[in-house]
């Protein structure tokens, strides 16, 4: 279809095995302050030879000066032509960016894989045996990095998370666009992911869900 693959990896890039090349994409971006654990505000992002090239050949002018790749390529570097002046870059964020990824490589990729995946699975066992249904059936294809959980009739979602954020500090947030009010999320990764923040979150869940039932 001579189409463009692109891929949003916010809430996983450093979480699970992502390669851009073996899997032909020709866009990836992400996000600081997930699995990477830097403060929000930067955005990784890569394009493929055949991305650049397509815009390079763009016919239409784009209506964004500060979102045109051709100028923010330049200004990155990444072509041959002098270096043009497009911004005031974040400079602190881009710090914070550099020492997130420090920790990552500095624990190492196929660990980070492994604890996120093992951390996943901890969860998962740990609904379950809360009678919790996760709205991702198929364990093949859920993201390790943040679960989704259906909201049981007769609660509501609310109440589980106030209950939550007021007696533990433990942010669990809730479902976006068509699953608003239907579901939950945890985002376990980063410097989260870890056993006992699982088993904390685990206790919360089943503390909350007890005390609205009374």
């Amino acid at each position: 279809y001579n189409a463009l693959l692109l891929v949003d990896s916010v809430a996983i890039l450093g979480g699970r095995p992502l390669f851009m090349d073996a899997w032909n994409i020709d866009v990836l971006y992400s996000g600081s302050q997930k699995v990477i654990g830097a403060p929000p505000a930067t955005s990784p992002i890569s394009f493929s030879l055949k991305a650049r090239e397509k815009i390079a050949c763009r016919k239409t002018r784009i209506r964004s000066y500060y979102f045109d790749c051709n100028e923010l390529a330049n200004y990155w570097a990444c072509d041959q032509g002098p270096r043009r002046y497009h911004h005031t870059g974040m400079v602190t964020s881009v710090y914070g960016l550099r020492e997130g990824l420090a920790r990552l490589a500095e624990e190492g990729l196929e660990k980070s894989w492994k604890d996120h995946k093992d951390s996943s699975e901890l969860l998962y066992q740990g609904l379950e045996k809360l009678g919790l249904e996760l709205l991702v059936k198929n364990k093949e294809i859920r993201n390790p990095c943040v679960t989704t959980i259906k909201v049981p009739p007769g609660i509501n979602w609310k109440d589980v998370t106030d209950y939550a954020m007021k007696n533990y500090r433990v942010e669990i947030a809730g479902g976006l666009g068509d699953l608003a009010g239907k579901t939950w999320r945890i985002g376990i990764m980063g410097y989260n992911c870890r056993p006992e923040n699982v088993q904390l979150v685990l206790r919360v869940l089943e503390e909350a869900l007890e005390s609205i039932k009374k």
